[in-house]
């Protein structure tokens, strides 16, 4: 018997916040449980002041970062643009997505926040628990926190610090260019999280699971305009 759903989409913002709070007590930081040789990127884009959103997946193997398989879909949401909880506009998109896909990975890397979140529960949290898959943030902005000075050269990182308690890290993918935000989501840790984003960067800042899955949504996008 298939378990029953985490919870309804159709919330206002304060009943999502208590969501968060109640799903946040699930969330599993730990180790890898098994070795990784796929692995997707997710992305989502859409205009705030729009219901119509592009979502999707590619996956990559590991270590050769070859294209496996892709998927995206439009979709029109009915939650609002709330900051801190994108994860209900998104996530369903994502979903739909998800469920084209005939190769699942074995990791989840979605352009967004893991427990570098102010209720520690941001999209890669939020996808991974309802998925039931390793999932990690990396985003390229800050959402909560703060880090020191990150050493110029490829591999660099310091801590994200949000209320006296590590959430992430900024890390230096390539040498000399700005770092991204990594934070594990679900099922994975912060050491193994930031060594799958090195892992799987190739020429560019944006680690080429997200960045694929960036440029697939803006493929729909344009499509579609």
């Amino acid at each position: 018997m298939p378990s029953p759903p985490l919870h309804n989409w159709d919330l206002t913002p304060s009943e999502a916040v208590e969501v968060q709070k109640r799903l946040r007590t699930l969330v599993q930081i730990e180790p890898l449980a098994r070795p990784v040789n796929t692995i997707a990127g997710a992305d989502i884009s859409f205009n705030k002041f729009s219901e119509v959103v592009y979502a999707g997946i590619v996956v990559l193997s590991l270590p050769d970062l070859r294209i496996v398989e892709s998927a995206g879909v439009r979709s029109v949401t009915k939650f609002p643009y709330v900051p801190g909880l994108l994860s209900f506009r998104e996530t369903p998109s994502v979903l739909e997505a998800w469920d084209k896909l005939k190769t699942k990975p074995d990791v989840l890397m979605l352009d967004g926040q893991g427990i570098a979140h102010p209720r520690r529960f941001g999209i890669a949290c939020h996808v991974g628990l309802l998925l039931d898959l390793p999932a990690i943030g990396c985003a390229k902005s800050i959402l909560v926190g703060k880090h020191g000075e990150v050493g110029l050269e490829a591999g660099s990182r310091s801590p994200l610090v949000d209320r006296g308690e590590q959430v992430g890290v900024a890390l230096r993918t390539k040498n000399k260019v700005n770092p991204v935000y990594v934070s594990p989501g679900h099922l994975i840790d912060l050491d193994s999280a930031v060594d799958l984003v090195l892992r799987s960067t190739g020429k560019y800042r944006q680690p080429e699971p997200t960045r694929q899955a960036h440029l697939l949504v803006n493929r729909l996008r344009v499509a579609d305009q």
